[in-house]
């Protein structure tokens, strides 16, 4: 539960209202369409104005819609900063190496200012170099935008370099919970994680 609320119940713009936004461990990202208008996809949550006024824009000034417009713009390009893919801004995602694939999915989810943000296994299929970039940029996101992160990954060593805070499951059991200086030298999840013995 979140904020004494499940989810059971909700749909995906309910739970992303709540300020949840989320990675996927298979990417869902719109292929053809280039970097930028992927992650402006994650802006329609925070669109006020309606498809009419957007649509019927006053062509003597700069309409509500219009301004609004390029306010959403103006913070996806802050995130593109932020990601380091200015040089991809206008090319289609799917011409893209998976790193910055994975990369324009956290953009995605980032422009949904998200309180929460949960990553399904950020660093699956990629090489060292991707995932050092990565680790850089989840531990940044706190930073920059105040977000609080929470990954699945069973990479061992990224997870227990950028996070607070570890939990340990072993077949939905947890095992391991507490810093990760705790859970390295926790008994059972070396048991679990490595064969050994108590």
């Amino acid at each position: 539960s979140f904020r004494g609320q499940t989810f059971k119940h909700m749909n995906s713009r309910q739970v992303a209202e709540m300020g949840i936004a989320r990675t996927f461990q298979n990417l869902a990202l719109f292929k053809g369409m280039s970097v930028i208008d992927n992650i402006m996809t994650g802006r329609n949550l925070r669109i006020k104005s309606n498809l009419f006024a957007q649509a019927f824009r006053n062509p003597f000034g700069i309409g509500g819609a219009q301004k609004e417009e390029e306010a959403q713009r103006e913070f996806v390009e802050h995130i593109i900063d932020f990601l380091e893919i200015q040089a991809f801004r206008k090319t289609p995602v799917g011409t893209l190496p998976y790193g910055l694939q994975k990369r324009v999915d956290l953009g995605r989810a980032l422009a949904m200012e998200p309180q929460v943000l949960l990553l399904d296994e950020p660093m699956a299929g990629m090489n060292v170099e991707e995932k050092q970039d990565m680790s850089r940029f989840i531990l940044d996101v706190n930073d920059e935008f105040g977000t609080t992160i929470v990954l699945i990954e069973h990479d061992m060593g990224v997870v227990m370099d950028i996070s607070d805070r570890v939990v340990v499951l072993d077949y939905g059991k947890k095992i391991g919970d507490g810093t990760p200086e705790e859970v390295r030298n926790n008994e059972e999840v070396i048991s679990a994680y490595l064969g050994t013995s108590h």
